[in-house]
């Protein structure tokens, strides 16, 4: 087909505004997908993804379609997550495309992460349509959504299209605007082969499997390509496109959007971001690939089994070539044995990679505590990149240690202002900035240290304002603070997965409420438990798991004192010797409970 004929658009939007609820009455106005096999969420495959009913994966689909004044066009949708954590997978998207849908919901109206979607979606020149969604609902406004979206978007509404994506109305609307307003592709088809490779993963049958958007020139099966990242070559055995499903092709052209399948065995050689080219006619200029992601929270993962530990290692090597935004290195913890730190862009992300390998990978994981990259000067001049607590250096070798920031943008309403301000204080937040939109709604920005973000500050926040606030955030840099590690020591024995780095006020209070929690978690043993927390070699809070005691004098009817004492004596030398060579089982809560401690 010819490239006139072709538009590569994504959907992108605040998180819940109905992106894949849109996708999937596209498809089913277009009769991509039939009757029989339709269902919500179509583009979600991923089990984890409809329980939760976000999206975490991009996905893309080619959709034909007839338009209006009778012309064919081929449609290649992206389907995109809405999280902040998942931005990546956005940015990504957004390079595949020439247009984007940029859907709002109509009683929300522009959210935190609209705005921030819609700046990366300029920043890569692309042209926008806004859809205005939920307009069936009472409390949609469309008029106010569209004054909004010329006002703090800066995007004009002459092209936007109000649609209702639970019931189709509008939908024929959105696919003319499609055509008519989003431009097609520019490359060239004399060109030498150039192809972003914008996602990949791991199929035990067919090896590394790339998903590529080709720019210039064509790819065909039989054909040899080069990878010009790494260097190496390989036989194109394999060309399909969605359709929804898989569909093998014989050619991708041009301004096309499909798999690449090579026979590629090693997973690290199709890196997102890599360009593919004929290995004949190489091209001279390899196509910009994608800024270099920062993992910012780190937390170890270590199989429960010691004999799982290989399975991992080779599920995390799969797993991180469909999710290129997390990365692993190898780590020993005393308590845990040997494992990964592993590196996520947020919490959330930390969580969902958890769930896929063990769901996808069967495997039975203990995460530790996350914790944020700290930058810490030594006494020597040196700086050092901290992302475990075990790390930290002893305090008399630490000159200054400087935590990240991050700029929170929180759209709220007014009556929830002092509650959200309140928090971000509580949070050692300092305020930057304040706008209104409108007579109910604000935006705020805070500068918040990133660990003070990362645990329940989302749900503080969406608590606070009864839902109805958003968050978008971006890392600033890193700034001094007055910081220690808080060390647990089980029977005086440090335990280096459950320690944190707090800031020092703090410090007496999480150090109380953690052995107070750990009190309750660790079972009692044969033996009396003592639970600590400690800066340096100060013991700042202690509790004790009392012994499991047999009455050894039940047996004991009247008769001298003597013999009761004798057999209490034993009893305690016993429980003596079992403490010395004994060791206490921590379970998962007890690693789970210091992440609440915030």
């Amino acid at each position: 087909m010819s490239q006139s004929h072709i538009r590569n658009f994504c959907i992108i939007a605040h998180i819940d505004h109905g992106k894949s609820t849109l996708a999937d009455r596209i498809l089913e106005l277009t009769g991509t997908v039939n009757k029989r096999e339709q269902r919500e969420q179509f583009l979600d495959d991923m089990e984890l993804e409809r329980e939760r009913g976000i999206t975490i994966k991009a996905r893309s689909v080619r959709i034909n379609y007839k338009a209006k004044d009778g012309k064919e066009y081929e449609l290649n949708l992206i389907d995109t997550p809405g999280h902040v954590d998942f931005h990546y997978e956005v940015s990504r998207s957004l390079s595949a495309c020439e247009g984007a849908l940029l859907v709002i919901d109509a009683t929300q109206g522009v959210q935190a992460q609209t705005l921030a979607n819609a700046l990366m979606a300029m920043h890569n020149g692309l042209e926008i349509v806004p859809v205005i969604n939920k307009i069936d609902l009472p409390s949609a406004d469309v008029a106010a959504t569209m004054e909004q979206c010329e006002e703090v978007l800066a995007i004009p509404a002459d092209h936007a299209v109000a649609v209702s994506a639970k019931t189709g109305q509008g939908v024929a609307d959105v696919l003319e605007a499609i055509v008519n307003h989003l431009p097609p592709p520019r490359g060239s088809e004399d060109a030498s082969l150039r192809a972003l490779i914008f996602d990949s993963w791991f199929d035990a049958y067919l090896g590394a499997v790339a998903l590529a958007r080709v720019v210039d020139g064509a790819v065909k099966v039989g054909g040899h390509i080069k990878l010009m990242n790494v260097g190496k070559e390989f036989e194109v055995q394999k060309l399909a496109v969605f359709d929804p499903h898989q569909h093998e092709v014989s050619e991708l052209r041009a301004g096309d959007v499909g798999i690449v399948v090579a026979n590629i065995k090693e997973v690290r050689d199709t890196r997102v971001g890599d360009t593919i080219t004929d290995a004949l006619q190489p091209a001279d200029v390899a196509l910009p690939g994608f800024r270099e992601v920062k993992p910012m929270v780190f937390a170890g993962l270590y199989p429960t089994d010691p004999g799982q530990y290989e399975e991992l290692r080779d599920a995390m090597e799969k797993l991180r070539l469909n999710d290129s935004s997390f990365s692993y290195e190898p780590e020993t913890s005393t308590a845990l044995g040997f494992g990964f730190r592993a590196g996520f862009l947020g919490s959330l992300h930390l969580e969902i990679v958890q769930e896929r390998l063990e769901r996808e990978y069967s495997l039975t994981l203990v995460s530790t505590a996350p914790t944020v990259v700290y930058e810490v000067l030594t006494t020597k001049g040196e700086i050092l990149r901290v992302d475990n607590p075990a790390k930290l250096p002893e305090p008399n070798h630490i000159e200054e240690i400087r935590e990240p920031f991050a700029l929170a943008s929180i759209l709220c309403p007014n009556d929830s202002l002092g509650g959200i301000m309140k928090l971000c204080q509580e949070r050692r937040g300092e305020q930057e900035h304040m706008e209104y939109f409108g007579r109910d709604r604000v935006m705020i920005k805070y500068h918040l240290p990133f660990a003070e973000m990362m645990f329940d500050f989302f749900d503080q926040l969406k608590s606070i304002s009864r839902g109805y606030a958003s968050l978008d955030y971006e890392i600033t840099g890193y700034r001094p603070a007055n910081l220690v590690k808080l060390a647990v020591l089980i029977n005086g024995d440090p335990v280096d997965a459950l320690s944190t780095i707090v800031y020092r006020a703090n410090a007496p209070y999480k150090g109380r409420e953690l052995v107070h929690k750990l009190h309750g978690l660790i079972p009692r043993q044969q033996y009396e438990v003592a639970i600590q927390a400690a800066i340096g070699g100060k013991v700042i809070a202690r509790e004790t798991v009392k012994a499991v005691r047999k009455d050894v004098t039940a047996k004991c009817y009247g008769g001298d004192v003597t013999r009761k004492r004798k057999l209490l004596e034993r009893q305690k030398e016993g429980k003596k010797r079992m403490k010395m060579v004994g060791s206490v089982e921590i379970p998962q809560e007890a690693f789970l409970s210091v992440l609440k401690i915030r």
